[in-house]
């Protein structure tokens, strides 16, 4: 046997050729060609149009988002503000364990709300020395005095006397800060930051 394989070359063109002689003359026109019969499950050979599937019509803009969970009962309420209490004075304990002379810590008011409000936006429009450089939180300030002002919007009718005052006050001297200092920067114009140092 040899070792070297024959192999016969055809040249499929010189059949194509004769098939295409063999064929229905140019003066008959050729009969359209049927349609084809494939099964389903086939893909059909060459190019297809492609259409969009049929729009469905729109759901509310809140249908896709969970819905809340329901609130917590009277009871898993009561518990928990139980654990809450008494967890606060077991850390008021430790507390007052390393500070002998500390007494206890003032319980929270609504004081206390109002002014933290208000002490976060006059920090924000003061300014904080970030790396060597003043910056001014112009738009945080917006959003803290917008929340004094729903605070005041909710619980209008439902705070005392003393309360609705600092609650007043606060919103009115936080207002003015704002306006003071958007005034400046819209007025006398404010330089861009320069560009972060490269690294």
């Amino acid at each position: 046997m040899s070792d070297n394989p024959k192999f016969e070359v055809i040249d499929r063109r010189k059949y194509k050729a004769d098939e295409e002689a063999r064929e229905t003359p140019p003066e008959t026109p050729a009969p359209p060609p049927a349609p084809r019969t494939e099964p389903a499950s086939a893909p059909a050979a060459g190019p297809r149009l492609v259409t969009p599937p049929p729009q469905e019509p729109e759901a509310d803009e809140f249908a896709g988002e969970p819905s809340l969970p329901p609130p917590p009962t009277e009871e898993e309420s009561r518990q928990q503000k139980t654990a809450y209490d008494a967890s606060s004075e077991r850390l008021e304990d430790l507390i007052r364990a390393q500070n002998p002379g500390a007494g206890p810590l003032p319980p929270v008011t609504f004081e206390h709300l109002v002014q933290q409000l208000f002490l976060s936006a006059m920090i924000q429009m003061g300014g904080t020395q970030a790396e060597g450089q003043r910056r001014v939180d112009i738009v945080g300030a917006r959003q803290t005095i917008d929340l004094l002002g729903i605070l005041a919007d909710k619980t209008k009718g439902n705070l005392s006397q003393d309360e609705d005052r600092i609650l007043q006050t606060a919103l009115f001297e936080a207002r003015m800060a704002f306006l003071e200092l958007s005034n400046m920067i819209t007025l006398q114009g404010v330089p861009a930051p320069p560009p972060p140092p490269r690294k």
